[in-house]
Order: structure tokens, then C-alpha cells, then sequence
């Protein structure tokens, strides 16, 4: 708008200018080289202007091909979001065998939970802990044998004793067998017990069969001691109806310390309950474990 208001300026000047006569003195010349000098500051008005333009027809380029390119990028990660969105949906599509065995973890773990909640209430001054893999419980240091002896201490007895008490209430849920008592409520996984070890296991301390037959031993003392106290364990089945509770001795192969101090000495020496999970060969065996746990529910009466 102010280019076209100058050039019209421009023009008047220029009719102004054709009807100056000399002789008649129509126009003052005062007037006319006024008239000149605001036509050249027009002038250069507009030439500024039109650099103006110039420059932003350039920046109105630039700033057209810069929306282009963020467009473009936007685009490409728009893809990249839908993409990813689309990996999250099928991941978020769990494989029904990973679900079970992961569900079948998280009761092993409750599992311990729940006994070494119960000794520690009954016995708080006893050394137990769940490993760090949260598969077995610990009873460490020299808390349940004295030293180089296969006996349990008499006084440690109630302890083996709560162990097989515990286990009693627990098993039947995720066992089979004639005294298995399984329920949604207890165990809706479906979850199944493939074993529960007893095992021994020693310091470095003496030669390694030595060791091997005292872990051996006091792994076999606790399973009597807990039958003794709980016929029924060995009752309990796993799914190739095998009874899931067993013994083992590792003397000491497998520590868990440094066998260099007193202290990492007597926590190596120990006996380990160990909850091992079965695991099923493919998803469509998992519908026929819960078939056979269902199978053990009690009879509904009338």
C-alpha cells in the first residue's frame, strides 16, 4: 500500500512538472525543485521498500522450506510413535506360558513369605532369611546343629517342628495327591509344586566328602524330624505324582560367602528350603494342570 501511495506522489510530481512553463510562470520554481527533491526521497523510499520486500519474500522462502522439513519430521516420527504403540500392544499381549511361570514365581515367593513370617514370630532371634533368587528359605549359622554334628540340638527341634506345621497348611493347595486341597482362592494361578528339597549344605572347614556326607545328614535329620511331626508330607505330589518333598547334600559346593571368616564360615553352614516350581513343556499343558489340581476339590454335599 505505501509503494502504490508513493507512486502516485511520483505521478502527480511528474504531471506538475509537464505543466511548468517558464514564460507564464504557472508553477513557482521554488514549488517544482521541492517537488523534485520529495520525488528523489520517494524514490529512495521505494527502493528501500522494495529491498524490504525482497528480503522477506527470501525469509517467507527460508521459513516455507524450514516447514517443510519439520513436517517431514513430523511425519517420520509420528511413523516411529505408531510403530512403537503397535509393539506395546503385542507385548502387552503376554504369552500365556510366561504369565504362568511368572505367576507360579510370585506364590513360591509368598510361600516362604509366609513361613519365615511364622518363625520369625515364634523364634525371633533365629537366622532365617529367603534367598536373594527368592527361591528357598535360609537358616543360617550354627542355629540348628552344633558343630560337625548330624543331630539337630534339642532345643531347635520346635523349630523343624513349625517348619512341618507351616508346610501342612500350605502344600495341599499346590500339590496333588489324595490329601491335596486345591482352591481358586488360595492359589489361583494354578500354580504346581514340582518340589520342595531339603538341603544340606557345610563350610570349607575339613576334606569335601566329609562335608559332603554331614550335609547329607543333617538334611536327612530334618526330613525325619518333620515327618515325625507331619506323616502326611510325604503324601503330597508333584505332576508325575512323585512325592514332592526330597533331601539333598551339598556339602561345601554350593556357599553362599567367602569361606575366610568365622562369620561367613557359619552362614555357608546351613540347611536350605528349597520350593522348586513346575514348569510347564507348553501353554496348552496348562490348562491340564489346572485340570488335575481341580480334580482334588473336595466333593460338594447336598
Amino acid at each position: 500500500m505505501t509503494v502504490s501511495f508513493l507512486f502516485i506522489l511520483m505521478v502527480l510530481l511528474a504531471f506538475f512538472a509537464s505543466q511548468f512553463d517558464d514564460a507564464s510562470e504557472k508553477v513557482p520554481k521554488a514549488w517544482l525543485d521541492e517537488a523534485r527533491v520529495k520525488l528523489e526521497d520517494a524514490q529512495k523510499q521505494i527502493d528501500v521498500l522494495q529491498d524490504e520486500i525482497a528480503a522477506l519474500r527470501a525469509e517467507n522462502t527460508r521459513l516455507r522450506a524450514e516447514v517443510e522439513t519439520a513436517n517431514a519430521k513430523i511425519g517420520k516420527l509420528e511413523a516411529e510413535i505408531e510403530r512403537l504403540q503397535e509393539m506395546i500392544r503385542r507385548l502387552e499381549v503376554r504369552d500365556p506360558l510366561e504369565a504362568y511361570i511368572s505367576q507360579g514365581s510370585e506364590a513360591r515367593r509368598r510361600i516362604l513369605e509366609a513361613l519365615r513370617d511364622q518363625l520369625k514370630l515364634r523364634f525371633p532371634e533365629l537366622q532365617v532369611v529367603i534367598s536373594e533368587e527368592s527361591d528357598a528359605l535360609r537358616f543360617q549359622g550354627d542355629g540348628l546343629f552344633d558343630r560337625g554334628q548330624a543331630l539337630l540340638q534339642p532345643a531347635k527341634r520346635g523349630i523343624v517342628d513349625l517348619v512341618a506345621e507351616e508346610l501342612e497348611l500350605i502344600l495341599p493347595c499346590y500339590t496333588l495327591g489324595a490329601a491335596a486341597s486345591w482352591s481358586r482362592e488360595c492359589n489361583p494361578a494354578g500354580a504346581i509344586i514340582e518340589a520342595l528339597q531339603i538341603e544340606g549344605h557345610t563350610d570349607s572347614d575339613g576334606d569335601a566328602i566329609s562335608n559332603l556326607r554331614l550335609s547329607t545328614a543333617r538334611a536327612n535329620e530334618t526330613f525325619v524330624v518333620m515327618t515325625a511331626r507331619e506323616p502326611g508330607l510325604v503324601a503330597y505330589l508333584n505332576m508325575r505324582d512323585q512325592p514332592v518333598i526330597s533331601v539333598a547334600g551339598y556339602g561345601e559346593m554350593r556357599p553362599v560367602a567367602q569361606n575366610d571368616t568365622p562369620a561367613s564360615k557359619a552362614t555357608n553352614r546351613r540347611i536350605d528350603i528349597r520350593i522348586i516350581m513346575y514348569v510347564p513343556r507348553g501353554s496348552d499343558e496348562i490348562d491340564r494342570i489346572r485340570e488335575r489340581l481341580a480334580a482334588r476339590l473336595p466333593e460338594t454335599r447336598p
